[in-house]
């Protein structure tokens, strides 16, 4: 497509939650601060919140990333063979990550089971279950392991399987608990969490961070960031009327930026054109529902409206 146009290695707006194009912005920074104090302190629950589009995917597996303190994205999302010690407090974590939470008790149990790669026989009751489950963090608490749980959309995990992730967290040693557990969710599950079935949970909740949008002065910078790590050799691409224009119909929401800013690459390109304007923005968010409306376009086409109204109330008057 436009790779070779504009000298790209890689399309830098792609979708995927790659952790090397991840901008460290002054939300996401202290989101990913919050975590790796809350992780280290080894504190119960902990609550990522954010709206859709905002970005905890990638949040998530920079923490997992950073936290195990490795080079592969792949052994930080993964089972006990991202167990590597934090050089911080020199104690090493055994992570689990858990993409699609809709699961019922036993079933989430069972999922946990296979992330800390527990051996289990297909028939075993819930019972036995939570034995062999217990028994592995006990073991690991042992081995002078932390165990830390990432769970994604968690606003649509069953409010039962919250439930025996809480009396998982019950155990501990006189020092700390064996299992910690991170819930990235949209504002749903703050609503779902004030529920008085879970009241127990919510209490436990240590630390809570709210991931939101790209402010418009950071706008600029995630482009450029971005454009650097797809192997862009100049300065920008984007004109400020773009990434003004850019801001205003997308929120700073950086999945509607990815969005919309593919989609002007391409009618830049299509172009022959070596930089996006804010006419491409304009086409790219005409052709996303979820763009906001240019509140511009609304000022300009009302202008022009009151225009025509006077010129023809001139008209009648003159007449």
């Amino acid at each position: 497509m436009y790779l070779e146009h504009f000298g790209f290695r890689e399309f830098p707006f792609s979708l995927t939650p790659d952790t090397s194009f991840f901008f460290a912005c002054a939300n996401y920074q202290e989101g990913l601060n919050t975590l790796l104090v809350a992780a280290r302190s080894g504190e119960g629950f902990i609550k990522i919140v954010g709206e859709v589009g905002n970005g905890k995917t990638l949040l998530c597996r920079k923490f997992l990333l950073t936290l195990n303190n490795d080079k592969s994205a792949t052994t930080a999302i993964g089972t006990q063979d991202s167990s590597v010690e934090d050089t911080n407090t020199g104690a090493k974590f055994i992570t689990a990550y858990i993409p699609n939470p809709y699961l019922e008790p036993r079933s989430m149990l069972l999922a946990l089971a296979d992330e800390f790669r527990i051996e289990l026989d297909s028939t075993v009751d819930q019972h036995h279950l939570l034995k062999e489950l217990t028994q592995a963090l006990l073991n690991f608490a042992r081995e002078g392991k932390r165990v830390l749980v990432c769970l994604d959309e968690a606003q649509a995990m069953p409010l039962e399987s919250l439930e025996v992730l809480r009396l998982l967290t019950n155990l501990e040693t006189e020092k700390r608990k064996l299992m910690q557990v991170v819930l990235f969710g949209q504002p749903e599950l703050d609503e779902r969490l004030k529920q008085n079935s879970v009241r127990q949970l919510r209490q436990r909740i240590s630390f809570q961070y709210e991931l939101k949008g790209l402010k418009q002065d950071e706008l600029e910078r995630y482009l450029r960031h971005r454009l650097l790590m797809a192997g862009f050799q100049g300065e920008t691409l984007f004109t400020p009327e773009a990434v003004a224009l850019l801001h205003r119909v997308t929120g700073g929401t950086p999945r509607l930026v990815n969005i919309i800013a593919h989609k002007a690459l391409m009618l830049s390109f299509g172009q022959g054109k070596q930089q996006v304007t804010a006419k491409h923005i304009r086409g790219a968010a005409a052709d996303t529902p979820e763009a906001r409306k240019d509140w511009m376009m609304w000022v300009w086409s009302g202008m022009g409206m009151l225009a025509l109204i006077v010129f023809a109330l001139t008209i009648v008057w003159l007449q």
